[in-house]
């Protein structure tokens, strides 16, 4: 810094000095903190940045890879039920069930019910259904060239091993310990949490009726 009089020259108007403490961080300048270390975190951005850039690749917000990957299991295995298509994309029934309903109302799957069981339906894709996952099947392979230029043709194979692993081994894998109380209570049984009176049958109705659960 140049001096006048043997003493430091002030920045004038025009110069930027150090920032004040009291300035606000740029985005690029946030912390994340611990989650720098934690793979969830990096995993979940990392989908995001895919899911995004699929969206772009589409043009279509509603067409997203989850649909894809839905459509492609559909087709697939023509008739697999809801149980086995939600072990399959690692989806619970609460968000799956949302989707195929979205995708029955376009008129892109059929849903039957099978004669031997009332209660399972069998999915098969229509031939719209047809026509848009062959178009998103176009959009997924380069896609997907486009992720295999990121992580390199020497590195694909171990991670999807890696990927594959997580996604088995973390199912059920959080102990009761590890969850939140909140999240405990409501895990238990309504009935577990109730204290039994006289004649209580725990999931009758107030009517001494049992609730009609539907699957």
């Amino acid at each position: 810094m140049a001096k006048a009089n043997g003493l430091p020259r002030r920045a004038g108007p025009g110069k930027s000095g150090p920032p004040p403490a009291d300035r606000p961080r740029t985005v690029d300048a946030v912390s994340i903190g611990p989650m720098a270390d934690f793979i969830g975190f990096h995993l979940r951005k990392a989908q995001n940045a895919s899911f995004q850039a699929f969206a772009r690749r589409v043009g279509q917000t509603e067409l997203s890879p989850g649909t894809f990957a839905v459509l492609t299991l559909i087709q697939h295995n023509p008739g697999i039920s809801q149980t086995a298509l939600s072990r399959a994309d690692g989806r619970d029934k609460s968000s799956l069930t949302p989707a195929l309903n979205a995708l029955e109302r376009h008129g892109l799957i059929l849903r039957q019910r099978l004669p031997a069981n009332r209660r399972t339906y069998a999915l098969n894709l229509t031939p719209a259904g047809e026509t848009v996952l062959a178009e998103l099947a176009r959009h997924a392979q380069a896609h997907d060239r486009s992720l295999d230029r990121i992580v390199g043709a020497a590195e694909k194979p171990r991670l999807i091993r890696l990927l594959r692993r997580i996604a088995t081994e973390l199912v059920g894998d959080t102990a009761d310990e590890d969850v939140l109380p909140s999240v405990r209570t409501a895990r238990t049984p309504a009935r577990a949490r109730s204290k039994p009176g006289a004649g209580d049958r725990g999931s009758t109705t107030s009517g001494g009726r049992r609730p009609r659960v539907r699957v």
